[in-house]
């Protein structure tokens, strides 16, 4: 099984295990924050299946139908568990409100808050190993996942220390519905980004300014004195990266020299981004157009 899958798996399970714990310390304390928090785990448990499915399109090999390889099925999953996100934060703010209407006297604090800390802590290891994977392979499916299990660690942790407030002082369970309210900001905030980042991919945004910068640079690098390069474009699918762009020789340049020239290029690129797509227009530089650079 491929190492993103594993990841996905890992989500899976560990978003099963803090469920169990989660709701359990909802029913020991009646806590709506604890309440919000347990319903953020059920996010978590869709968005690693959704995460899964969505790898095992990814991962397959181009074919006939998909001729660029299928790895955007990462930006629909990054986006499907955005739209979760938005809608555990709606259900969180419902409850909330409900409690402000009708307050319900909070018990057994101290082990619901056990309880919780130990689902806190499994969700921090898991999202701290899926972070290195997904920086490993660029995988934007599993590094959404993690970032949203890290998340779901700092508003338990937030939730843990309100409550605690509460256990010590009982007239400000009021805290209680705040706290919730709070968690369902904090997660609209993640959900956004989710959503705002799978557009961009689906749009075919261009890479990140830094890498537009770094690959200028390797054109440059290999560039004879007397070329130039052209209407450099970019984007990104998962972790494959498409550039493409005109390269002008002088006209007496042999076949066999401009093709030596682009194979340097673009192993320059293969050997910076491992999945990497190069597409490159051979031009006679007696016949360049305007001087424009314009980068995309």
């Amino acid at each position: 099984m491929h190492a993103t899958k594993r990841m996905a798996v890992l989500s899976i399970v560990t978003s099963l295990v803090t469920l169990a714990l989660k709701f359990a310390a909802y029913f020991m304390t009646a806590s709506v924050s604890l309440l919000s928090d347990a319903l953020e785990a059920f996010v978590n448990l869709a968005a690693g299946l959704i995460a899964f499915a969505a790898l095992t399109i990814a991962l397959r090999p181009a074919d006939s139908d998909h001729a660029y390889g299928h790895e955007k099925a990462e930006y629909f999953a990054s986006g499907a568990e955005g739209i979760l996100i938005l809608a555990a934060a709606a259900s969180i703010v419902y409850a909330a409100a409900q409690r402000f209407v009708a307050p319900v006297a909070l018990t057994h604090l101290g082990p619901g808050l056990l309880v919780a800390s130990i689902a806190a802590a499994a969700n921090y290891c898991a999202a701290r190993v899926m972070l290195k994977v997904a920086e490993q392979h660029d995988s934007i499916a599993i590094e959404a996942d993690a970032k949203h299990l890290m998340t779901d660690v700092w508003t338990t942790l937030g939730v843990v220390i309100g409550l605690m407030l509460v256990w010590y002082a009982p007239d400000w369970q009021v805290l209680d519905p705040v706290m919730a309210i709070a968690v369902a900001l904090h997660i609209v905030y993640t959900g956004i980004g989710l959503l705002r980042r799978s557009v961009h991919g689906l749009m075919d945004a261009s890479l990140e300014a830094a890498e537009i910068r770094e690959a200028q640079e390797v054109i440059r690098r290999e560039l004879p004195a007397s070329a130039e390069y052209r209407a450099l474009r970019t984007r990104k699918a998962g972790p494959r990266r498409f550039l493409e762009f005109k390269l002008l020789l002088p006209g007496a340049t042999s076949v066999s020299d401009a093709h030596r020239v682009c194979d340097r290029i673009e192993a320059l690129f293969a050997d910076r981004w491992p999945h990497v797509c190069v597409t490159i227009h051979v031009e006679p530089i007696e016949k360049r157009e305007s001087p424009d650079t314009e980068t995309h």
